[in-house]
Order: C-alpha cells, then structure tokens, then sequence
C-alpha cells in the first residue's frame, strides 16, 4: 500500500492539552444531537434550569475549552472563577492508555486522579445529587458539572483523548507497564498524538473523494508541501470536516439532525451511570487501535530546538486513503458521542 510520510516530534514543549477535541463544530455537534433527543423529556426540564436564558448544550459544548483563553475571545468571571479552582483542568479532557489495550483501569498506566475518566464520574455524581466529598474532589457546582459532562462526553469518543501511542527507541509501538518506563529514552510519549506531524498538503489532497459533486475541492495552491498538522489536531479538526463533507452537511445542526435522521444502531449502556465513563473510555480503546491501523513509526532522529534543548522525531508512515477510514471513524463517534450524552441525562433525571 502506497504510503504517506510523516513526521513525529518528541519535543517535550508539547501536551496533549494544547489541541481542541472534536473542534468547535465537533463538540456543537455532539450537543445539537443530544438537545435534540432530550426534547420533551424531563431531562431537558432540569437541564434548563441548570442553564443561562437561551443557552443549550450544543451552545456550552465548547465552553471547557474556551477557560484555557486561547480560543473563544475574553473571559467570562464564571470562567475566571473555575479555571482559579481548577488548576489542573485542562488534565481533565483526556486520559494517555496504550492504545493497544483493551481496558482502563484506575491507576493504570497513563491514567491519573484528575484525567477524563474520574472527571466523568464526578460530573455524573453530582448531577445524581450525591453530597459524598470523595466522590467531588473538585467542589464542581451541578451546573459546572453539566458543562463539563455535556463537553467531555464528546472528548472521550474521541478515540485519541483515550488510546495513546508510546514508542520504543528502535521505532516501535510498545505498552509500558508504568508509566515511570517513559523516560524520552528508551520509550517515548506521543502526548496524545499531538507531536505526530502530518503533511496537511497531501491529506488534503488525498481527501478530495469525499467532496460531494458539485462543491470546490479544497487543494489550496500554493501551500507549501511541508505544511504539517499534529496527528491530534488532525483528528480534532479535519476528520472532523471530511466527516460533515461524507454526509453533505456544513454545520452541526445539519450534522445532527443527519444523525437523528439516520436511526443509527447504538449499543445502550448498562449499570450504574457512574460505570458509564469506563464503559466509553473501553469502547474508545476499541477505536483508538483503528485510529492506529497500518501508522508505523521509523528510524529514531535527534533534533534541536530553537531554545537548544534535544527532541527526537521518528519518520512515520500512515496509509495513502487514510481520510477514508479515519472521517467514517470521526462520524460515527461523533453521533455516538450526542447519543451517549442524551443517554446518562435521560439516566440521571428519568
């Protein structure tokens, strides 16, 4: 199979925090499907209540990543007042387990106290009304907790924010056993993919099978062929537009009403809600290992920074029809994640 070369920086600069999961439309997406499947239920009752005048979930889906005040313009004192309690919030989006494993496990490798996983259930614990300190470490408030469960339900489907890379000094994907064995010297951390640079030139290139007919490919002249985007971002943004493109929408009103249009066959969730968060980190794991299917690290190549500092990059080789397989991987989790979100709501209020 013809392959596309690619590079993956190892700079420790980088974190997986710096990316936005789903992007903007992703995450509104994911909300405009869950209003939509909550209307008329008493969950929309109650989450009305916890919301602002004119506010929805598909409208607070991106607030997360906007307190990190890079994207969304000024912020609000409600932000101000949660980032201030929340020192480590931008830990919350994500967990880093080996993508070649089939489970999360608490204090598994990759896994932390404040990562997606135990942020979930925290979030789904308050909106139950339980008062227990150890099962709100945060002091998140009901409407803080509605927020983040209505944006990070989003990020745990994608399959990035759950499975992480970790390669071996000869160039090989590898399963650490802790996380102590990820020195940046015999065994290295993709940092949730976002030190995986891509040629963004060439995928887009490759992507114009997905356009509709009638509607203007997007080759861009002109752009130089060494244009890279980190492999995270291409999974927060593009697939994310190719995935809108395969079903001829624009926005994630179109999106969702696709999605509920389309009867999609999703598998329910069983047992308590607070399991709930397991159950989907399982089910991204899942996916993370297609995300990864036929991507091959290479040869091993010590760089320097600007600052001076050392970083390594290893060549990478992803599949020539890579936007294929990875936009249906993007719609599906896309719908699966407003699902999921309607799903624990209708579970926590009847």
């Amino acid at each position: 199979m013809k392959k596309l070369a690619c590079v993956l920086a190892l700079a420790g600069a980088f974190a997986s925090t710096n990316a936005l999961a789903w992007g903007g439309d992703g995450h509104r997406a994911v909300g405009a499907i869950a209003d939509k499947l909550l209307k008329g239920t008493n969950a929309q009752k109650q989450i009305a209540a916890l919301l602002l005048p004119g506010e929805t979930l598909e409208s607070i889906a991106n607030w997360a990543d906007c307190v990190k005040g890079t994207y969304c313009g000024p912020q609000s004192q409600e932000m101000i007042d949660y980032t201030t309690g929340n020192p480590k919030h931008s830990e919350y989006h994500y967990t880093d387990v080996p993508f070649q494993l089939e489970r999360y496990h608490d204090h598994g490798v990759g896994t932390s106290e404040v990562d997606i996983v135990q942020t979930l259930k925290q979030c789904i614990a308050v909106l139950q009304g339980k008062t227990d300190p150890a099962l709100n470490p945060h002091k998140f408030t009901k409407r803080q907790a509605l927020i983040l469960l209505t944006h990070m339900t989003g990020d745990i489907h994608q399959p990035l924010h759950v499975g992480a890379a970790f390669v071996s000094k000869d160039g090989k994907f590898v399963v650490p056993k802790t996380h102590a064995e990820v020195d940046e010297t015999a065994i290295f951390d993709s940092r949730g993919g976002n030190n995986l640079l891509l040629d963004d030139q060439k995928l887009t290139e490759l992507s114009a099978g997905l356009i509709p007919p009638g509607e203007p490919k997007p080759i861009r002249e002109g752009v130089p062929k060494a244009l890279t985007k980190p492999f995270h971002s291409y999974w927060d943004s593009t697939t994310v537009d190719y995935a809108f493109r395969r079903v001829q929408t624009k926005t994630p009103e179109q999106f969702a009403q696709f999605a509920i249009d389309s009867k999609p066959a999703i598998k329910a969730n069983s047992g308590d809600p607070a399991t709930w968060p397991y159950q989907w980190a399982d089910d991204a794991l899942v996916v993370s290992k297609f995300a990864y299917a036929d991507v091959v690290p290479g040869k091993i190549t010590a760089q320097t920074s600007k600052k001076g500092e050392t970083y390594y990059t290893f060549a990478l080789e992803v599949p020539a029809n890579y936007p294929v397989p990875s936009s249906q991987i993007a719609k599906e989790q896309l719908i699966k994640g407003g699902y999921k979100l309607a799903e624990v709501l209708k579970a926590i209020y009847g």
